[in-house]
This record gives C-alpha cells, sequence and structure tokens, in this order.
C-alpha cells in the first residue's frame, strides 16, 4: 500500500495523519485531528467499518444483531460523544423500560430501574443501604464521569474518597458488607461480573459501581438499528470534516506508511507490536509483549419467533438480563472460568433489543444477544449450557429459535482482530492493568511517531470514544 504526500501551495509536501482501525476510539480520533485542521485517512482491515460497534444479520434476513457490544451506557454519557452531532447523522437512543433485569429461582427478579428510589424500594432491608450507595455519586454524575473518564481534580472530594474505598474493594465483600438480602447482592454481583475476573479480586467493585451509577444517571440504551449506526454517524461526521476512510485496507506493517507519519493505532498490543516488529524502540516492544488479556466471550444470537417468555414480569419490560441466581453462584462461576475449569451453570449477560426497537426484526419476530466468560482462547462448546441458562429462567425458550449465529473465542477474534482469544476488554481489567491502563504516549524514536488509542488505554473498554479522544490530544500536543 503506497500513500505519499500532498504538495501544497508553496512546494512542501503535507504529511498525512494516520489512524489504523475504525472502531469508535479510531473514529473519534480522527474526528479530534480533523477538527484541528490535521488531513487525515483511517485504514479499516474488514469490509465493514465500526470495530466492535457492528450490526449484520448473522442468522436470517431481516434479524440484525450486534456482532460484538449492544447496551451502551457509556455511549450515550461520553463527554467526547457529547461534542459531536451524532443525531445530525442518524443516531438514536432506545431506553428500554427497566435498564436491567436480575431473576432468581423462585420467579422474582431484582430489578435496576432508571430511578434510585424504584431500585431501592424494591430490595427490602437493603433499600436504605442501596441508596446510601447510588444516590450520591448519581447526583453528581457528570462529576463522576469526568473522574473516570478524563481525570481532574473533583469538586466534592469527600464523595471521592469515599467512594474510591468502596471502588477498591473485592464484589463479594462489599456486597456481603453492604447488603443482606438475596437480591440486592446478585444484583450487584452481576453489575460486577461485567469485570471480567473473579468477584473476589481487588478493584472488581468499581464496575459494579461504574455501571450502577450509569444506569440510574443516563440508563443502559441502545442505538435504533444496531450498534453499527454509532460506528455510522461517527464516520459520516467524520466524513464531512474531510477524513478519508478505507474499508478493506489492511495495514500489515508500519514500513507500508510514510516515514516520520504520526500512526495513531485502534488495536491492541500484540497487534502494534507485529506491525512494528523491529522498527518499534526496544523499551516499547518489551512493554507490548508484557501486556496481558483476560478472559475471552462465548457469544450466542437468536433468531426468535416471539419474546422470551420470562417467568419474572420484570424480564419482559429489561433491555438487559443477568442471568446466573446468586451473588456465591455468578462469584464460583466467574473464578471457575478464570481457571479455566468446567462451568456448567455460567454466568450469562442478554440483551433482548427488539422488545424495544422492532426494526432490527421482521414483523412479530424478535432477537435475544448473549454470551458467558470462558477462558482466554478456550474451545469448549458453551451453547447448551447457555440456553440452559435461559431456559432456566424462561421456561419453553427453546421452542421459539429460528437459528442461531454461535461464536466462541476463535470467531470473535476472526470478526475483529482486537478481541484476542475472545478478550472484549482489550486486555485484563484486573487492579493492576486496569488503573495502569497503557498510556496514549508516542514512540518517539521510531521512524513514525506511533501512539495506541485503542481500548488497552486509558480509561479502558466501551462504547465511549475517549481513548481516542486522548491518543489525539497527544497528539496534537506533540506537534
Amino acid at each position: 500500500m503506497a500513500t505519499g504526500g500532498t504538495t501544497i501551495g508553496n512546494g512542501r509536501r503535507s504529511q498525512p495523519t494516520f489512524v489504523v482501525g475504525s472502531g469508535p476510539n479510531g473514529l473519534t480520533a480522527a474526528i479530534i485531528l480533523a477538527q484541528a485542521g490535521r488531513r487525515v485517512t483511517v485504514f479499516e482491515a474488514e469490509q465493514s467499518i465500526g470495530g466492535g460497534a457492528r450490526s449484520a444479520e448473522l442468522t436470517l434476513p431481516g434479524f440484525v444483531h450486534d456482532i460484538c457490544s449492544a447496551i451502551h451506557p457509556l455511549g450515550v454519557g461520553s463527554p467526547v460523544f457529547r461534542t459531536f452531532p451524532l443525531e445530525k447523522f442518524g443516531l438514536q437512543w432506545v431506553h428500554p423500560e427497566i435498564p436491567l433485569a436480575h431473576p432468581l429461582d423462585d420467579g422474582s427478579a431484582a430489578i435496576m430501574a432508571r430511578s434510585v428510589e424504584e431500585t431501592a424500594a424494591r430490595l427490602g432491608e437493603d433499600a436504605g443501604n442501596y441508596r446510601r450507595l447510588f444516590d450520591s455519586p448519581v447526583k453528581h454524575w457528570d462529576e463522576m464521569l469526568a473522574l473516570v473518564l478524563s481525570p481532574r481534580f473533583p469538586r466534592h472530594p469527600g464523595l471521592l474518597t469515599r467512594l474510591g474505598w468502596e471502588a477498591l474493594q473485592p464484589v463479594t465483600r462489599l456486597a456481603h458488607r453492604r447488603f443482606r438480602g438475596e437480591h440486592a447482592r446478585a444484583l450487584f454481583a452481576g453489575l460486577g461480573a461485567h469485570a471480567v475476573l473473579p468477584l473476589e479480586h481487588l478493584g472488581t467493585s468499581a464496575i459494579a459501581l461504574a455501571l450502577g451509577v450509569a444506569g440510574h444517571a443516563v440508563g443502559w440504551p441502545f442505538p435504533r438499528g444496531g450498534a453499527q449506526q454509532i460506528s455510522n454517524a461517527l464516520a459520516a461526521y467524520a466524513r464531512s470534516l474531510g477524513v478519508e476512510i478505507r474499508a478493506g485496507t489492511r495495514v500489515t506493517s508500519l514500513k507500508e506508511l510514510p516515514r516520520g507519519a504520526e500512526v495513531l493505532c485502534d488495536i491492541t498490543p500484540r497487534q502494534l507490536l507485529n506491525l512494528g516488529a523491529q522498527e518499534l524502540p526496544p523499551a516499547l516492544r518489551r512493554r507490548l509483549k508484557r501486556y496481558r488479556y483476560g478472559m475471552g466471550a462465548y457469544k450466542v444470537d437468536w433468531a426468535l419467533s416471539g419474546p422470551i417468555p420470562w417467568r419474572a414480569e420484570e424480564c419482559r419490560r429489561a433491555g438487559t438480563v443477568h442471568l446466573g441466581g446468586t451473588l456465591e453462584e455468578i462469584a464460583a462461576t466467574e473464578r471457575a472460568a478464570w481457571r479455566g475449569q468446567p462451568v456448567h451453570a455460567p454466568f450469562v449477560l442478554l440483551a433482548q433489543h427488539t422488545l424495544f426497537d422492532p426494526s432490527r426484526a421482521p414483523a412479530g419476530r424478535h432477537t435475544a444477544w448473549a454470551y458467558c466468560h470462558v477462558m482466554n482462547g478456550s474451545q469448549e462448546d458453551m451453547l447448551t449450557r447457555i440456553e440452559n441458562q435461559i431456559e432456566r429462567f424462561a421456561p419453553g425458550f427453546r421452542n421459539l429459535i429460528l437459528a442461531r449465529s454461535v461464536m466462541p473465542p476463535a470467531e470473535l477474534e476472526s470478526h475483529n482482530a482486537n478481541l484476542v482469544g475472545g478478550d472484549i476488554s482489550g486486555g485484563s481489567m484486573d487492579f493492576r492493568q486496569m488503573f495502569l491502563r497503557m498510556g496514549a504516549r508516542p514512540s518517539t524514536t521510531s521512524p513514525w511517531r506511533v501512539y495506541l488509542c485503542s481500548s488497552s488505554t486509558f480509561p479502558g473498554p466501551g462504547v465511549h470514544g475517549m481513548c481516542g479522544y486522548f491518543a489525539a490530544q497527544a497528539c496534537l500536543r506533540s506537534r
């Protein structure tokens, strides 16, 4: 792939800035650079743009499924997305009646409603503790989001200190210390399992708190028409600023780009290492090699003849449903998956978009999207176990299945090379690596100025674009 500069008025050649990868972070980086007057070209290896925010007819014609990400609380709340006119380019957020439901075997369900009060009122003896845990951070949501996604000195340092102490704790410890009832503990465990770690690990409560606060403050919405609409809106806005996007163009080596060029890479450390080979400085190569990937995902999509027949009525009004039973059950299955042990009743994260967005399926039909955690690169077949968990709380589910799309870790990685071994988080989110995520500093001693801008960098996974934002700002400062 030959790429050269463009002659400008005085005969000198202006050097374009390149972005490798068209995920939300790569497209955000391209937009920020274009807003600053840079000439930007984005290269995407796949035929469709979007990285982890893509959709396709994976099962039957007319059924739209999200290939990776499906629910986007950090997308609707993203500080940088808020500055982009994405609605003008077709992005519409759909808010389910209930963001999250967590059924139990007795036919009841804990819920995370938009209101802290409504959620707490259903938790019996734990109502007061739930309010005390979430009321204050929800009221200060904008500041909390800024601290998580773009740290600065807080206006309320006491709140940060208290929440910081809570966030450092393992989910199992905080849930037992804060709550007495099965419903509150299970709800908190399901939130914490998004850390893709054993719930006994330090810092897992940070994920539970962040997602819980987001659910109350901005909801757990998704884009009308599929996650692809996020990427399409970002790409359309980028093109309106003059960004060139080349899909189906794989960059296999930095040598394919002009020497001296600035290159922002929406890829994980392993891909950057492969791109750079011996061109990157030794210290950076060593750091990239030390980067660790986390558990993988085993994902299934279904085309259904009707809505899922949940026993708990609340689940029929929820966009997301967590299936795993009690805190103790979820902790045991996540621990076993982390260790590579057999998991017979996995914790399943399920989204049912068509209850609220009928555009994703033919009239009267529905879709479901779900995954469970497995050891990185696992080849174990989890399909029957995932469906058993759904049947456990929705008897008759299998009778509705018209078609399935099954994506074990290797299949996920084939759709998106950033999902190494099925890792959907861009690297392990354990305490050390999550809070010391790779930065966006350039490789200044190589023939190119290389910046990493994927979810492997601060502030980490989620469709929020902030990793791309920080990398673009670092690029602009270095110029």
